[in-house]
């Protein structure tokens, strides 16, 4: 009993001593316009709303759209991915096998459930000048219709963060990871949430060591980081790149607990897991440019092929 408890005593000792006084890993999406409104999250709610939010806007739907399924899954599961519900209702939005959703494994898929919340909403019309009560109710045909319009205040201020509108205004808190992370977890989760077009620049997707672009730096290759494209093209330049990238780098920190990210950079910004208690600091502040920099300190790159000039997140997993 006193080696069981002494051995007990020296590992709440090493955590103390590596990670502080730091809670339950846990996220929080602030206002953009500075009024002070805010919401906390766990990582795994955090993770479900970027997947909804990415799934979105992956299908041209507008933020008001992703606005209205984030507080629809707020009101179904809490954004928690739930395998039980009301008769055979699953997942977010418990969505229903009987009722011709899909089946009890394509629900539990959070981005098939989105899509298909999606595709019903898209269908409604004018649902994007509607209450968000009235349109999310016309989806999912609730018992309590009423009951989603108490979320909208929050589901606003997630959708503003995760379409890329609000710039660094979700942040997570998490420990670095303890052991390697595979970054193709992380080209996997992209894909499976925003398409296959989202990595379709090969020449700027770092992988590990093995699958490494030829092109990528030799301190990317090494790092096991994946750099995300955004190419500035006449359709995306300006603020609709810079809304891109954000949505990719809130993305990336939303599931950095999940897919064990250590470091996160956009736009001369830069989130690491080692100092994830301060948010988004500048690059500079952070002590230099994140791993395999080499942007303006702008987060623009040198000209891609066809003469795009691109723009990059970068995403670094534990080592």
């Amino acid at each position: 009993m006193a080696v069981a408890t002494l051995l007990a005593l020296t590992a709440y000792l090493i955590v103390q001593y590596l990670y502080g006084d730091r809670g339950a890993p846990r996220c929080e999406v602030v206002a953009g316009d500075g009024d002070g409104a805010s919401y906390e999250l766990t990582p795994e709610q955090a993770v479900n709303a970027a997947t909804i939010s990415a799934v979105g806007t992956s299908r041209g739907m507008p933020e008001r759209a992703v606005t209205i399924a984030l507080a629809t899954a707020l009101q179904e599961s809490a954004l928690r991915n739930i395998n039980h519900g009301d008769r055979d209702s699953l997942g977010l939005f418990q969505q229903r096998p009987s009722q011709g959703w899909g089946t009890p494994k394509e629900i539990m898929d959070p981005a098939y459930s989105a899509g298909e919340f999606y595709e019903h909403l898209a269908k409604v019309p004018g649902y994007s000048r509607l209450p968000l009560t009235v349109a999310a109710q016309r989806v999912q045909r609730s018992g309590y219709p009423q009951a989603y319009a108490k979320h909208e205040p929050d589901a606003t201020l997630l959708a503003a963060a995760l379409t890329g509108r609000a710039a660094a205004s979700l942040t997570c808190t998490t420990r670095p990871a303890t052991e390697a992370a595979d970054p193709s977890r992380v080209r996997t989760a992209l894909v499976r949430d925003f398409g296959t077009d989202v990595l379709q620049d090969s020449a700027a997707t770092v992988s590990d060591g093995a699958g490494a672009s030829p092109s990528a730096s030799p301190s990317a290759r090494e790092s096991g980081t994946v750099v995300v494209p955004v190419a500035s093209t006449a359709s995306t330049a300006g603020g609709a790149a810079q809304r891109r990238g954000w949505e990719l780098a809130h993305w990336a920190v939303a599931n950095a607990s999940a897919l064990g990210i250590d470091q996160v950079s956009y736009a001369g910004r830069v989130w690491t897991a080692e100092d994830s208690e301060d948010g988004w600091r500048t690059e500079d502040s952070a002590g230099g440019s994140a791993v395999g920099d080499t942007s303006d300190g702008a987060g623009q790159r040198s000209a891609g092929s066809g003469g795009k000039a691109v723009d990059e997140v970068r995403i670094v997993c534990g080592q």
